[in-house]
Parts: structure tokens; C-alpha cells; sequence
């Protein structure tokens, strides 16, 4: 078994935008009964972007 370290937790930001009420609804949605954030889905689905926009 490898030695227990105590995990890091990277750098973060706040920053505040404005989502339109369709999509806010759309992410509550597809979270709902998850184990999933509002914060951690939209992080995953800008990743997501960045890695599409990388690929063109």
C-alpha cells in the first residue's frame, strides 16, 4: 500500500456571471439527484469546451 499524502486543492477564483434562466434550469436539471454541483458541472463543461476549441 502505497504512503497516505494529503491531497492539494488547486488555486481557485470567484468570479460572477450571468446565466440566462434556460440555461440555469438546464443545469439544475441534469443534476438533479446527482452527486454533482452547479459549480463542479460548469467547470467540467468549460473544460470540456476548452479541450473542443484546442482540437480545431
Amino acid at each position: 500500500m502505497g504512503k497516505f499524502q494529503i491531497p492539494s486543492v488547486p488555486p481557485t477564483t470567484n468570479k460572477t456571471i450571468r446565466f440566462p434562466n434556460d440555461v440555469l434550469e438546464g443545469v439544475e436539471r441534469a443534476i438533479a439527484g446527482k452527486d454533482c454541483t452547479f459549480s463542479a458541472f460548469v467547470i467540467a463543461a468549460v473544460r470540456a469546451a476548452l479541450e473542443d476549441l484546442d482540437e480545431k
